[in-house]
């Protein structure tokens, strides 16, 4: 029988440490929450490799490096209202549950919503929930966020989502460039949002988030 609680700490100390991601509430996110638990059954012996793990439709549970190092970025608070977009099974979403006020999450596979939200309950995660819906719409009725983070890679964020970021808040994503991947902070002010980069990391795309063809005359 796998040890997973020996698996989640050599995790922590030989994938998340070392990135210098050392950030309290981060630490103790991912000390405390099974990511087993999140993974379809037969990926649960290789939960804690140090790789994306794979979903339906081409989508991937992030790295946990990649996904510690997007949360020491956009530096969650909690008095903060998260949206989690892409949330797969549930696992980022129960992370940052631990780090917020509360998290909504939004995940386009109506299956995967839907064990996402039976897994969060049966994990006494109470101040999260799951919706089903494109994920390039959000979930404009519980927003304003403080935070929106993105569980894969993009090549642009529709104006849509911006719109649902308040004043002050962030926007955490993978860009992709070709095989180039970065990610990076987006912050809202006066309406407008300016971008950092933070750190090279690469992610499959999520659908809806390719670049629009430009129009040119001939």
């Amino acid at each position: 029988m796998t040890d997973y609680k020996t698996a989640r700490t050599a995790m922590v100390d030989c994938q998340i440490r070392p990135s210098d991601v050392t950030k309290y509430p981060i630490i103790e996110a991912f000390l405390t929450t099974p990511r087993e638990a999140y993974v379809p059954l037969g990926n649960r012996p290789v939960a804690y490799a140090g790789e994306h793990i794979a979903l339906n439709n081409g989508r991937v549970l992030l790295d946990a490096r990649t996904f510690a190092k997007m949360l020491d970025a956009v530096n969650v608070q909690r008095n903060e209202l998260v949206l989690d977009l892409g949330c797969g099974l549930g696992y980022s979403t129960a992370i940052l549950a631990t780090m917020a006020e509360a998290v909504v999450a939004v995940e386009s596979d109506t299956d995967m919503a839907a064990e996402a939200s039976t897994t969060l309950t049966d994990q006494s995660v109470d101040n999260a929930f799951v919706t089903s819906g494109d994920l390039t719409k959000g979930n404009a009725k519980n927003g304003p966020y403080d935070v929106i983070i993105l569980q894969g890679a993009v090549e642009e964020i529709p104006s849509t989502l911006i719109d649902q970021l308040k004043d002050g808040g962030r926007i955490c994503a993978i860009f992709r460039d070709g095989n180039y991947g970065e990610c990076r902070i987006g912050y809202k002010s006066h309406q407008k949002l300016s971008w950092r980069a933070v750190f090279n990391a690469s992610a499959p795309m999520i659908n809806g988030f390719e670049a629009k063809p430009e129009f040119k005359f001939a």
